[in-house]
């Protein structure tokens, strides 16, 4: 029978061809399946990186957006470039369609001084036009995101008619994830005499900053 390991006289063993082959195929197995890894928990980790909070008014901000006497006012302010934020204004619509005519709601999107009207015309601007009730301001320069103390796209604030801050955080679970999340609920369980369960949540989103000081496209899905 053939040895499947030959001995040189050094006592060193000499891999058959089809050996080093298998052998060969194996290390790729494995290496490939460790930059599989490594990729994935880099993505985990950005997914599931929450963006800088600022400091956020407890009442209503001196600001020129206008704040129902009447109803609730949310505010959620977006980078015009950031796909984040595609799952944001989905959870947006849902919170639209399931309190239609109890809330006054608006979306501002960052234009920063130096750009022109084209660089906030992006499809998430269209997406939010489309939401019914919900009102579209360009906020040019941030300087209400300023007022509000933004630092991260996608964030949201619920204000009482008495001009309270109900919730500020953001209503998506993670980075470009649509579906159930802590902050959704938390603002339904306020307009059905619930308490919430949170009144603050994480923000998943692009910096802000970078929008209203150089127009940088800075965030990748």
């Amino acid at each position: 029978m053939e040895q499947a390991l030959l001995l040189s006289t050094s006592g060193s063993i000499f891999l058959q061809p089809r050996q080093k082959r298998i052998l060969a195929t194996a290390l790729f197995a494995i290496l490939w399946i460790a930059a599989v890894a490594v990729g994935l928990r880099v993505l985990f980790q950005y997914e599931n990186r929450p963006g800088r909070i600022g400091a956020i008014p407890r009442t209503w901000p001196t600001t020129e957006v206008e704040r129902a006497a009447d109803r609730p006012t949310l505010v959620m302010f977006v980078h015009p470039h950031c796909p984040c934020s595609e799952a944001s204004l989905g959870e947006l619509a849902k919170i639209m369609a399931r309190l239609q005519g109890r809330i006054e709601a608006y979306v501002l999107f960052v234009k920063p001084n130096a750009t022109g009207r084209d660089w906030v015309d992006t499809d998430l601007l269209h997406d939010a036009r489309a939401i019914p009730g919900v009102k579209v301001v360009v906020d040019a320069g941030g300087k209400e995101a300023g007022r509000f103390g933004v630092e991260t796209s996608g964030h949201t604030f619920l204000f009482g008619v008495d001009g309270r801050l109900l919730f500020s955080g953001g209503i998506t679970a993670s980075r470009g994830h649509a579906g159930a999340n802590v902050g959704e609920s938390s603002i339904l369980a306020l307009f059905n005499q619930q308490a919430p369960i949170r009144s603050e949540t994480l923000v998943f989103g692009c910096p802000l900053a970078h929008s209203t000081q150089t127009g940088a496209k800075i965030c990748m899905k």
